[in-house]
């Protein structure tokens, strides 16, 4: 016991943490043990000089249009990274292949515009996923999360997508939370699938009641529960006009075919018949 008695571990953590307050903090940040934070310092740039061994970074609240992928690679023991609310673009294919270990991610409020396989694919621990309020996000390939299969919260609200592939996120095993209310869903028959995915789903989404449709403009703010029904009705027993002239072609070509497949055996029939006649005339001929 220490003389304040407090038990000797409290008190080196204390030191190590007013130790690590003194070495190599980013100017204009704020350092504890393991962690540094440089909220709303108004950073143009990816801060230099942060020590190498910590855990937690806090970018929120910038102007930081970069990250870079070197800088970031040192820090190998980052588990969490907070970079809402600045100016990241769609250049992060590749960005975070040196921090295997990053468990937690928010990337929401920036200008991101799409996530591709190379995007995530290196974070295999991660859990919790924001990329909500990029207005300018329009697509999140397929197979973009395959790879974060221990993803138990994703959320993409307020984006600008108006699809998700089912896949994308039905084969996400440990997925619990997904969020995606306000996007501008293009409710036809395409993402029929999806929907009824997150009907039979037991993942829970956040602010249901503004999961809606967007487009086509009669299926305008309905939730999904009701678009549901209503694309079940037109997908599944509705005809459109290509139906009918499609299904106009297929009979007329079961027409011709049974006309042709009559007039060939009404042709063999003749000529089985002329030379049956024939032979029977050759052979009354002989016998006489």
């Amino acid at each position: 016991m220490s003389p304040s008695g407090r038990p000797w571990s409290l008190s080196l953590v204390f030191l190590l943490g007013m130790a690590s307050e003194g070495i190599n903090c980013p100017s204009r940040c704020s350092c504890q043990y393991l962690e540094v934070n440089c909220t709303g310092q108004q950073l143009q740039e990816f801060p230099v000089d942060i020590p190498l061994n910590t855990r937690q970074l806090i970018l929120a609240a910038n102007n930081v249009s970069y990250l870079p992928a070197v800088e970031l690679s040192f820090l190998a023991d980052l588990v969490y990274l907070d970079c809402r609310k600045n100016l990241l673009g769609d250049d992060l294919d590749f960005t975070f292949i040196g921090v295997a270990k990053l468990v937690y991610l928010d990337l929401s409020f920036n200008n991101l515009t799409q996530v591709t396989f190379s995007t995530f694919s290196h974070l295999l621990s991660l859990v919790v996923l924001k990329i909500s309020d990029n207005p300018n996000l329009v697509a999140i390939e397929k197979d973009a999360f395959a790879n974060n299969t221990w993803l138990r919260h994703l959320d993409v609200s307020r984006t600008g997508l108006t699809f998700l592939d089912t896949s994308t996120v039905r084969d996400l095993p440990n997925l619990r939370l997904l969020g995606l209310s306000d996007n501008l869903w293009h409710c036809n028959c395409s993402f029929l699938d999806f929907i009824t995915w997150m009907m039979e789903s037991n993942v829970h989404f956040p602010d249901a009641d503004n999961i809606t449709c967007y487009t086509p403009a009669g299926l305008r703010a309905l939730r999904m529960p009701a678009a549901e029904a209503q694309l079940h009705f037109n997908c599944l027993t509705q005809l459109y006009k290509q139906d009918y002239v499609f299904l106009c072609l297929v009979g007329f070509c079961i027409f011709l075919a049974g006309t042709m497949a009559a007039w060939l055996a009404g042709v063999c029939a003749v000529i089985y018949d002329a030379h049956a006649s024939k032979g029977e005339e050759e052979e009354e001929e002989e016998e006489d």
